[in-house]
């Protein structure tokens, strides 16, 4: 199981993943360009010191990404066709959510084996990345059974 990060613009958010993968046993690709400067400082401040223990591939950009990705494309995307209640996880899937300004574009999408929604009350548009993630991270462990013991 890895996560990946399209793109992301907050470093804080990158941090709190980086901080529940290092704690979970994940392996983390980030899909450059950032919008921030990998080293800031709010990403440090998120991830702690858990940060530094990180697996983290980063990939110049999607083309990079796609030529060494391991396993199944699973898009966490509020535009997604299957509820995660119903979703159905494989070890070596690659949880990838997109960047909190703009998501992903379509010809990332359309390489997605699954797209996945989180479902929320109605009125609401869409939970933080990281919480996000960790969500889908969770219920993806559980049922491959890879949750760490």
């Amino acid at each position: 199981m890895r996560i990946a990060l399209y793109q992301p613009d907050i470093a804080g958010n990158v941090g709190t993943i980086l901080r529940t993968s290092t704690c979970l046993g994940v392996q983390v690709d980030i899909i450059e360009p950032c919008g921030f400067p990998f080293s800031d400082r709010r990403l440090k401040r998120a991830g702690m010191d858990y940060a530094a223990a990180a697996r983290v591939n980063r990939h110049a950009d999607w083309a990079a990404f796609s030529e060494s990705r391991p396993g199944r494309i699973v898009l966490l995307t509020v535009a997604g066709d299957t509820p995660l209640p119903e979703a159905r996880f494989a070890a070596g899937d690659v949880l990838l959510a997109g960047s909190e300004s703009a998501g992903v574009p379509d010809h990332v999408h359309d390489a997605a084996a699954v797209r996945i929604r989180i479902p929320m009350r109605a009125g609401f548009r869409s939970l933080n990345v990281a919480i996000a993630t960790g969500i889908a991270l969770g219920e993806a462990l559980r049922q491959t059974g890879e949750w760490p013991r």
